[in-house]
C-alpha cells in the first residue's frame, strides 16, 4: 500500500485546511481502518483521526473532535482531513496511515505510512 498525503500549507489562525491521502498499491482491498497522525517539532506522534475504510465508522482524538473531520471517498481511494479554526498548537507535520486489521489509534497499530504534509499555523 503506497499512502500519499497532500494539501498542507501556511495559513493563519482561524483557517480552514483540508488534506488529501491518496491510496494506492496492490493490497488496498486489505486495508481496515485509515488514520491520521501528527507530529509536532519535539513532541512524539498523536491519533487525530481514524475511519472505517469499509464503513462509516470515525474515530477522533477528543482534543480535536469538532474542529476536525475525517472523511473518504471509497471510489476514488482518497482519505480526507478537513480541519477547521486552526490554532498554531495544530502546527505539525501531519500523516496518513493505514491498518489492516483494525481501526486503531495507536501508532503501532497501522501498518503503512505516508511521507507526511507539513500543516504551519501562525497567529
Amino acid at each position: 500500500v503506497q499512502l500519499q498525503a497532500s494539501g498542507g500549507g501556511l495559513v493563519q489562525a482561524g483557517a480552514s485546511l483540508r488534506l488529501s491521502c491518496a491510496v494506492s498499491g496492490r493490497r488496498t482491498f486489505s486495508i481496515y481502518g485509515m488514520g491520521w497522525f501528527r507530529q509536532a517539532p519535539g513532541k512524539e506522534r498523536e491519533f487525530v483521526a481514524a475511519i472505517t475504510w469499509s464503513g462509516s465508522g470515525t474515530y477522533y482524538s477528543d482534543s480535536l473532535k469538532g474542529r476536525f473531520t475525517i472523511s473518504k471517498d471509497n471510489a476514488k481511494y482518497m482519505v480526507y482531513l478537513q480541519m477547521n479554526s486552526l490554532k498554531p498548537e495544530d502546527t505539525a507535520v501531519y500523516y496518513c496511515a493505514a491498518d489492516l486489521r483494525r481501526v486503531g489509534v495507536r501508532l503501532d497499530e497501522y501498518d503503512y505510512w505516508g511521507q507526511g504534509t507539513q500543516v504551519t499555523v501562525s497567529s
